[in-house]
C-alpha cells in the first residue's frame, strides 16, 4: 500500500491533513522522530502560524537536518502553507528567519496595497484562482496536471514566498493584481501556499497527484 508520512511539530492543522490523505485509502502515518522523517516514503510539511514558530517546532525536535536528506533521497515532499514558507531560504516575519533552503528565495510580507495603492485586507483569505505563470515549467507531469487553469482553491496568510529563480514558480494566484505564489516547484518537492485539504475537488485532485508521482 502507498504510504504517506505527514510530519507532526506540533503546529499546523495536522487532522485535516491527514483525513484528506485517507480520502485515498492510503496508509498515513506520522512523523514524530527523525527517524519517522527518514523512513518515509513521501513526506508532507503542513503548517499554520509564524515562520519563527514553524523553525522553531522543527529545530527542537531535531527535524531540520532530516528533511534535507530526505529531500536529497529523491523522494516525493510536499509544503502546505507554512510549511511551503518554510521551504525557502529566509523570512523577514518578525525580523530575520533562517528557513529550511530546500529553495533559494525569501518570504515577505503581502503588500498592503493593490498596485494602484489601494489597500486591501492582509492576510489574504477566500478562494483564488490558480494561473500557469510564464517562467515555469508545464503543469504535465507534476502535482497540477489535469487541474484546470483558473481553479479556485482556499488561501489564508499574510506574507509570501518569492523564489529567487522565477522558474520555480509553478503557479500564482492574483490578490487584487498582487501576484503570489501559490505553488513552488523544483525537482522533487513542491510547496502550495493554498491549503488542499480545505480546497474541495480541486485540492484532493491535487492531493492525489502528490501520492502518484
Amino acid at each position: 500500500m502507498t504510504t504517506v508520512s505527514i510530519i507532526d511539530y506540533g503546529i499546523g492543522n495536522l487532522l485535516s491533513v491527514v483525513r484528506a490523505f485517507e480520502y485515498f485509502q492510503v496508509k498515513v502515518r506520522i512523523a514524530e522522530t527523525p527517524e519517522d522523517i527518514l523512513a518515509a516514503e513521501r513526506l508532507v510539511l503542513p503548517g499554520v502560524g509564524a515562520f519563527a514558530d514553524g523553525m522553531k517546532g522543527l529545530a527542537d525536535l531535531s527535524f531540520i537536518e532530516p528533511i534535507k536528506r530526505f529531500v536529497q533521497q529523491g523522494k516525493p515532499f510536499l509544503g502546505i502553507c507554512l510549511g511551503m514558507q518554510m521551504m525557502l531560504s529566509h523570512s523577514n516575519e518578525f525580523g530575520n528567519q533562517t528557513g529550511l533552503d530546500l529553495i533559494q528565495g525569501n518570504v515577505i510580507p503581502i503588500p498592503p496595497c493593490d498596485p494602484q495603492g489601494v489597500p486591501h485586507k492582509i492576510p489574504h483569505i477566500g478562494w483564488n484562482k490558480l494561473f500557469a505563470t510564464e517562467q515555469g515549467s508545464a503543469w504535465e507531469q507534476t502535482i497540477l496536471k489535469n487541474i484546470e487553469k483558473e481553479a479556485a482553491v482556499y488561501f489564508v496568510h499574510s506574507y509570501m514566498a518569492v523564489p529567487q529563480c522565477p522558474s520555480k514558480r509553478l503557479a500564482d494566484t492574483f490578490y487584487n493584481g498582487q501576484a503570489i505564489s501559490a505553488v513552488i516547484h523544483h525537482e522533487n518537492i513542491y510547496g502550495c501556499q493554498f491549503h488542499p485539504e480545505k480546497s474541495g475537488v480541486i485540492g484532493l485532485r491535487i492531493i492525489e497527484q502528490f501520492m502518484e508521482l
